[in-house]
C-alpha cells in the first residue's frame, strides 16, 4: 500500500504542536463553498443546534472541495477539513448517528454533553471499526458497522486504504479520524480526568462554555469569577494530561489571552469577517 500523507488538516496542525482554527458553519452549499478557500485547518458543520440532515451533509462535503485545490496541492487532503457536531448528548448514546455521518466523509466528530467515562468510551467506540481483542489497541473497542463505500469515495481511497485510516487519533498514530468530547457541566469536569486517563482516543476536549455558565447560574457571564474558574479547571485538566483543549468562541478581544494559556483548538467564527481567524493565526505563528 503506497504511503498515503496525512489527510486531517486539523490532526497535522496539533502533531507539529500549533493551535489548530476550526469553525462553526451551517451545512450548505453557500457555507461550503465560501469555507473552502478560507485558513482554516477544518470546519465542523452544526447538527447539534441545527437540523440533523445527512443529504445537506453530503452536500456540503461536496461543496467545500475544489478541483482546482487538489490539483495544484498535489493531495488528497482537503484544504479544510470537514468534521460534524452531531445532536444527542453523550447520555443517549446513538452511536447509529456517528455512524451515518461518518459513512458520508467526515474527518471528526464533536460529541455534545459528555460527562463519565462510560459516555466517552461510546464516544471512542463509534468512531472505530470493530477488531479482534488480541489486536494492538483494541481498547475501546470499536462498533462502528461496515459501508465504507461513500466515504473512501469521498477521501479518494480504496476501500482497503481508508479501512488503514479510518481510526481514530491519537490512538491510532495513522488515524484521521478525530474524536472531540464538549465538557459542558459540573459532572463533566469532575470526572473528566478520569475520562482522560481511562479513554484513549480522546484527540481534543472542547469547552462547552455556553451550557456551563447556564448550570453555574450565569448565563454567558464568560468573565464571571465561577464561570471562569469551571474553565481554567477543564483547561488545567487537559493541559496536566496533555490532551488539547479547545475553546469555542475565541474574538479579537480575548485570543491574544487564550493563546497565552494555552489552548490548542480555537474555533473563531466566520461571519461576515476572517479577523479572529488572522489575529489567532498571527499570534500562533501560522501566518
Amino acid at each position: 500500500m503506497a504511503d498515503i500523507p496525512r489527510l486531517n488538516g486539523v490532526i497535522k496542525a496539533l502533531e507539529e504542536g500549533t493551535t489548530a482554527f476550526t469553525t462553526f458553519s451551517p451545512a450548505d452549499p453557500e457555507s461550503a463553498s465560501a469555507l473552502s478557500g478560507s485558513n482554516y485547518d477544518g470546519v465542523a458543520f452544526e447538527m447539534e443546534h441545527g437540523p440533523f440532515n445527512t443529504v445537506a451533509l453530503r452536500d456540503a462535503l461536496q461543496y467545500l472541495l475544489s478541483r482546482r485545490q487538489i490539483l495544484d496541492g498535489g493531495t488528497l487532503a482537503p484544504a479544510v477539513t470537514p468534521m460534524v457536531r452531531i445532536p444527542p448528548n453523550g447520555n443517549e448514546m446513538n452511536q447509529w448517528i456517528a455512524k451515518q455521518v461518518l459513512d458520508i466523509g467526515v474527518y471528526g466528530i464533536i460529541f455534545p454533553h459528555v460527562s463519565t467515562v462510560e459516555e466517552a468510551w461510546n464516544a471512542v467506540r463509534a468512531c472505530r471499526y470493530p477488531r479482534m481483542p488480541e489486536m494492538e489497541d483494541y481498547n475501546p473497542p470499536g462498533i462502528r458497522g461496515d459501508a465504507p463505500v461513500r466515504a473512501a469515495r469521498y477521501w479518494g481511497l480504496s476501500q482497503q486504504e481508508y479501512y488503514a485510516k479510518a481510526d481514530v487519533w491519537p490512538l491510532s498514530p495513522e488515524g484521521e479520524i478525530l474524536v472531540i468530547i464538549q465538557c459542558e457541566d459540573v459532572t463533566a469536569i469532575e470526572n473528566l480526568p478520569s475520562i482522560l486517563k481511562e479513554v484513549p482516543g480522546i484527540g481534543v476536549v472542547l469547552i462547552g462554555e455556553g451550557d456551563l455558565s447556564q448550570e453555574l447560574g450565569y448565563p454567558r457571564q464568560y468573565d464571571h469569577p465561577v464561570v471562569a474558574d469551571a474553565i481554567n479547571s477543564i483547561l488545567a485538566i487537559c493541559k496536566e494530561h496533555n490532551v488539547p483543549c479547545g475553546h469555542p468562541h475565541p474574538d479579537t478581544q480575548n485570543t491574544p489571552r487564550l493563546v497565552e494559556e494555552g489552548y490548542r483548538f480555537l474555533m473563531p467564527g466566520a461571519g461576515r469577517s476572517f479577523a479572529p481567524l488572522d489575529q489567532g493565526r498571527k499570534l500562533t505563528g501560522r501566518e
